[in-house]
C-alpha cells in the first residue's frame, strides 16, 4: 500500500538495542532508520528493547512498530516479539511468528526448504545438551572443510571455518557459547551473495568480496576494504538466483523485507544459507546497497518498509472482527 502521508502512520516506535548478541548492531541500525523516518516526517521515536516497548504499547504511546531488533532472546527477531504484538493487535515491520521463528533457526529453514525442493548445502544438527563430541563424526560424515555455527544467531556471531579435524574442538567450543543448538555445514567454496526482498520483489544480488577469506563479522561491519558488487550476477544466473531467493523467503513464512543469503560454487550451482527477517540498516548493511541500485534511497527504503506495516494492520483488523 503507498502512503504519501507520514501522518497516516501515526505514532511509531523504532525498537532497537534490546538484549541479545547483535545489539550493537541494532543501536547503530536503529538509529539510521530512526532519522530516515523523521526525515521523511514520519512522528517516529526509540525504544530500547522488548520490555520497555510492551510497557508502552499497553499505555497507548504507539500506533505501530518498525523492528529493528536483531538477534533472539531479547533480539526480536525470533518470534517471541511478533507473537507479543499481534496479541496487542499492534501493527509491525517483517515476518510474523512464524517466519520469524523459522527463519531464526537455521535447521529448521534448511529442513523447510530440502521438503520444497530448494538446495542448501548438507548439514549436521548437534544438540547443545548432547554435547560438543559429535562434531567430529558430524564433519567426518560431511567431509572437510566445514562450517561450525550457532543455529540460532546472525551476523557471523559464532561462526567457523574448519579447515583441519583439530580445529574442530575449538570452533564447537565457540559456537557452543551463544543459546541454541549448533549446525555443522559443508562449506561451499565460490562466491557468496545476498538478495534483498522487499515486499514481492527479489532486489538486485549483491556478491561480496572480502579482502580476506570469510565474510565474518569484522567484514561485515567494520572493514572499509570489503568489495560489494551489484548486480553480482547477469543475465539469467541473476534472474535465477532472485527467483530462488524469493521462492525461500516464501517457503519459510516470511513477509515484508529481508535478506537471503546464498553460496554459489565454482559450477554455477546455488545453495541457500539462511534467510534474515530484520537485516542491519547500518552504513555497512546490504539491503540499502542493494535498494540504492534501484533508485531507492535509504528513507525512502525505510518508507517502504513501514508501508508494509499498513497491510498487516489489515489483517490484525480483519482477525478481530
Amino acid at each position: 500500500m503507498k502512503l504519501t502521508d507520514p501522518r497516516q502512520f501515526g505514532r511509531v516506535a523504532v525498537v532497537m538495542g534490546g538484549q541479545s548478541a547483535e545489539r550493537e548492531i541494532s543501536l547503530d541500525s536503529g538509529h539510521n532508520v530512526l532519522a530516515a523516518l523523521r526525515a521523511k516526517g514520519v512522528d517516529a521515536h526509540a525504544v530500547d528493547g522488548i520490555p520497555a516497548l510492551l510497557d508502552a504499547l499497553r499505555a497507548g504511546h504507539y500506533a505501530r512498530v518498525f523492528n529493528i531488533l536483531h538477534g533472539q532472546h531479547g533480539g526480536g527477531e525470533d518470534g517471541v516479539l511478533q507473537g507479543a504484538l499481534e496479541s496487542l493487535r499492534v501493527p509491525y515491520t517483517g515476518s510474523g511468528v512464524l517466519g520469524s521463528a523459522l527463519s531464526m533457526d537455521k535447521v529448521r529453514s534448511k529442513q523447510v526448504w530440502i521438503a520444497e525442493g530448494l538446495p542448501t548445502p548438507r548439514f549436521v544438527a548437534l544438540r547443545k545438551r548432547d554435547g560438543t563430541g559429535d562434531v567430529h563424526a558430524a564433519a567426518a560424515k560431511l567431509g572437510l572443510p566445514v562450517i561450525v555455527k550457532p543455529a540460532c544467531e546472525g551476523s557471523s556471531v559464532g561462526v567457523s571455518r574448519v579447515l583441519r579435524e583439530s580445529d574442530l574442538d575449538a570452533a564447537a567450543e565457540l559456537a557452543a557459547r551463544y543459546p541454541g543448538d549448533l549446525l555443522v555445514e559443508e562449506m561451499i567454496v565460490g562466491q557468496e551473495l545476498t538478495v534483498a526482498i522487499l515486499g514481492r520483489e527479489a532486489l538486485p544480488s549483491i556478491r561480496i568480496v572480502p579482502k580476506g577469506e570469510f565474510y565474518d563479522y569484522h567484514a561485515k561491519y567494520l572493514a572499509e576494504d570489503t568489495q560489494y558488487l551489484c548486480p553480482g550476477l547477469d543475465g539469467e544466473a541473476e534472474a535465477e538466483i532472485r527467483a530462488l531467493a524469493l521462492k525461500a523467503f516464501d517457503a519459510v513464512g516470511c513477509f515484508g523485507w529481508g535478506r537471503v543469503d546464498v553460496m554459489r560454487d565454482r559450477e554455477g550451482r546455488n545453495y541457500l544459507l539462511e534467510v534474515n527477517t530484520a537485516p542491519g540498516m547500518t552504513s555497512h548493511s546490504l539491503v540499502p546497497k542493494a535498494a540504492r541500485t534501484t533508485g531507492i534511497d535509504f528513507e525512502t527504503l525505510c518508507w517502504r518498509i513501514l508501508e508494509t506495516s499498513i497491510e498487516r494492520e489489515r489483517d490484525l483488523q480483519g482477525a478481530s472482527t
